[in-house]
C-alpha cells in the first residue's frame, strides 16, 4: 500500500519513511504542500500522514482541501500534532481527520496506528480489493479506479486485469490467460489477447504502463517506476 507523509522536518521525514518501507509500505515523503499536491495528481495514496506546522500553508488547510475533493474525500488521514495541542485536535476533528499522533512519537506506535486505520478503511462485507500504485480493483463490486477515478472495462478486460493483479510482479503465460478468460483449451488467435490488453491499457490511462509485455512469454503486472 502507498502512504504519503507531509512533514517539513527532514530528520523526522526520513525516519518515518524508513520505518514504513521496512514494513513493506510504498512510502513517499514531502517537505511542503506544493510537492504533496503534485504527487496527488499523479497517484492517490491509501493513507496520508499530515503534519500541522508546514511552510506554504498549514496541515489543517491541507486537510480541508483533501476533504473538499471527491477524489480524496474518504482518504484516511493521520494528523501529526504537538503534544497537548488540544485546539489543533479539535480543529482537525472538525475538518475530518481520522486519527492523531502526538510528537514526539515512537515508530512502533505510529506503525500500529497506520495498520489500524488501513484495516478500518477496508471495504465492508469481505470485498477483495487489490492495489498497484494508483490502480485499485474491487472483485466483488467489479470496479476499477485509477487515482480515484472509475474506469469501465469490459468483462473480459476485467478478468484479465484481475488475473494479472492477483500475481503482481510475476509473469502470467499467454496460454494461462487465454485458458482462464476464454475457457480451457481456448483455440482463439493470440491476437484476441493482445487486442484486449491494448484496449485495457488505454482505459487505464497512466496505470496502463503497469501492464508489462514479456515478449514470447506473456504479461506481468508491474508497478510504478
Amino acid at each position: 500500500m502507498r502512504i504519503y507523509l507531509l512533514e517539513d522536518d527532514d530528520s523526522i521525514r526520513k525516519l518515518v519513511i524508513y520505518a514504513l518501507a521496512s514494513q513493506g509500505y510504498e512510502a513517499q515523503g514531502f517537505g511542503c504542500p506544493s510537492q504533496f499536491y503534485q504527487a496527488l495528481e499523479e497517484c492517490r495514496p491509501d493513507l496520508v500522514l499530515l503534519d500541522i506546522m508546514l511552510p506554504e500553508e498549514d496541515g489543517l488547510t491541507v486537510l480541508q482541501k483533501l476533504r473538499s475533493s471527491p477524489q480524496t474525500r474518504k482518504l484516511p488521514v493521520v494528523m501529526l500534532t504537538a503534544k497537548n495541542a488540544e485546539y489543533d485536535r479539535v480543529q482537525g476533528l472538525d475538518a475530518g481527520a481520522d486519527d492523531f499522533i502526538s510528537k514526539p512519537f515512537g515508530m512502533m506506535e505510529l506503525l500500529a496506528r497506520v495498520r489500524a486505520l488501513l484495516r478500518r478503511a477496508e471495504p465492508a462485507g469481505g470485498d477483495q480489493v487489490l492495489r498497484c500504485g494508483c490502480l485499485t480493483v474491487s472483485r466483488d463490486r467489479h470496479t476499477v479506479e485509477v487515482d480515484g477515478t472509475e474506469v469501465v472495462p469490459t468483462n473480459k478486460e476485467f478478468q484479465l486485469l484481475w488475473l494479472l493483479m492477483e500475481q503482481q510482479g510475476k509473469v502470467v503465460p499467454r496460454q494461462e490467460l487465454m485458458d482462464r478468460v476464454w475457457g480451457l483449451g481456448s483455440e482463439r488467435e493470440n491476437r484476441t489477447l493482445d487486442v484486449h490488453i491494448r484496449t485495457l491499457r488505454a482505459k487505464l490511462g497512466p496505470a496502463g504502463q503497469y501492464v508489462e509485455t514479456v515478449r514470447g512469454v506473456g504479461y506481468r503486472m508491474g508497478g510504478p517506476a
